[in-house]
């Protein structure tokens, strides 16, 4: 198999090239590649986890859950994981899916009525107005899934940006899409629509049919959209990027509880939590007691190209405060799958070919590795997104893991 450089997750490569070792030192490698890179490259905190899809092989945790408590950051730290929770929205429909509630390729109109007549916004015109047309094609949860229906973010989309300042007169009550479905991939808000259909069918809120159907099953106790009050202890302070390049820490504070539950983002988890769920999708679906969360047909379509031909993972940002400019892989073509970024192509010295991975905004990162039979999930917990020295852990931490060849 042809191997790739993949630069865009650069950064010290540490020397971890393990001998055959018992594994206590292959893991002690992991540990001290973490701490080291983590302080080389000034991030305040991380939790990290590598796991096979039997047995957590490896966990720890670098930094204080903020600087004035002296409570140490480990695997059972919480943090907001952001658009993690798009994994996990992507398995409860597939489970709708499998139940033939839904279909993947009928207008989402049939299920949100105010999905069903869309438009298209083409840019603005000379005076300032925006320039819409109604869209000649329909949304599919097909293309929600694989963030071709034309649902973006502003954070990285400049015409939407300004599209969000205008005057509420002259806004239409759903956001406009992007672009044609189906024509190209823009990451986007279509997980969070798939989130209202799985609400609308189930006639449960996404917590509800998350810890029922997902995360109780899957033994994620940690896991939820509220973090109340007695685990506020584990929830560790996020930090921002100031013009000085210096991080300053937020004031750590219990979040309210949300009034709606959002499927593109919102679950707060912690790194022991999260590999159950990326074992999950290591054994086909299976959870840890033979309970069948997905069926294994379901995991091969979660872990294949959706998008045809189309690139995926790049991204330019129009909120330098929130994110960087997005380039997971370089000069080569990631997919989307319903639910995964996935690589071709494999990462020299990292990840196999048909890896599965995202992240989260305040950067945390994952991936799942089926043909190692491996999984890892690093947590860090500041903006912007993909900052260069996170990228840098990121890099560093993927290094180890397959230097230590578990």
């Amino acid at each position: 198999m042809t191997q790739v450089t993949r630069r865009g997750f650069g950064g010290l490569t540490l020397g971890l090239a393990m001998r055959a070792s018992p594994l206590k030192a292959a893991t002690s490698g992991l540990e001290s590649a973490l701490s080291e890179s983590v302080k080389r490259h000034g991030i305040p905190l991380a939790a990290a986890a590598v796991a096979s899809k039997d047995r957590t092989i490896w966990s720890g945790g670098v930094g204080l859950r903020d600087s004035a408590s002296g409570v140490s950051v480990g695997p059972k730290s919480i943090f907001s994981i952001a658009s993690m929770t798009k994994a996990i929205t992507t398995t409860a429909v597939m489970q709708l899916l499998e139940q033939g509630k839904v279909a993947l390729h009928e207008p989402v109109g049939k299920y949100l009525p105010a999905l069903a007549k869309l438009e298209v916004l083409d840019g603005f015109n000379n005076d300032g107005k925006a320039a819409l047309r109604t869209s000649t094609k329909p949304v599919t949860l097909h293309h929600l899934l694989t963030h071709t229906s034309g649902f973006v973010y502003d954070m990285w989309d400049q015409n939407l940006l300004r599209y969000n300042t205008l005057p509420a007169a002259e806004r239409t009550g759903v956001s406009p899409l992007a672009f044609e479905p189906g024509t190209r991939w823009e990451y986007g808000t279509g997980i969070d629509w798939a989130g209202r259909i799985v609400e609308t069918i189930s006639g449960l809120t996404l917590e509800q049919y998350f810890q029922r159907n997902i995360l109780q099953p899957l033994g994620m106790e940690d896991t939820s959209f509220i973090c109340p009050a007695e685990k506020f202890d584990r929830l560790v302070t996020s930090s921002q990027r100031q013009k000085d390049g210096s991080l300053k820490e937020d004031s750590r504070q219990l979040p309210a509880p949300p009034k709606s539950f959002n499927g593109g983002g919102g679950l707060y988890s912690t790194c022991a939590d999260y590999v159950k769920f990326m074992q999950m999708i290591l054994r086909q679906g299976e959870g840890s007691h033979r309970n069948r969360i997905l069926q294994t047909k379901t995991i091969t379509m979660m872990s294949s190209n959706q998008i045809g031909d189309l690139s995926a993972g790049r991204l330019k940002t129009a909120r330098p405060n929130l994110t960087e400019d997005v380039d997971m892989h370089p000069d080569f073509k990631d997919r989307w799958t319903y639910g995964f970024l996935m690589n071709p192509q494999a990462y020299k010295g990292g990840r196999s070919a048909g890896s599965l991975a995202w992240a989260g905004l305040a950067n945390t990162f994952y991936w799942i590795d089926p043909k190692r039979s491996l999984c890892a999930v690093l947590m860090m917990q500041f903006y912007p997104f993909v900052d260069k020295a996170a990228v840098a852990v990121l890099g560093d931490f993927e290094k180890a893991v397959y230097a230590t060849a578990l």
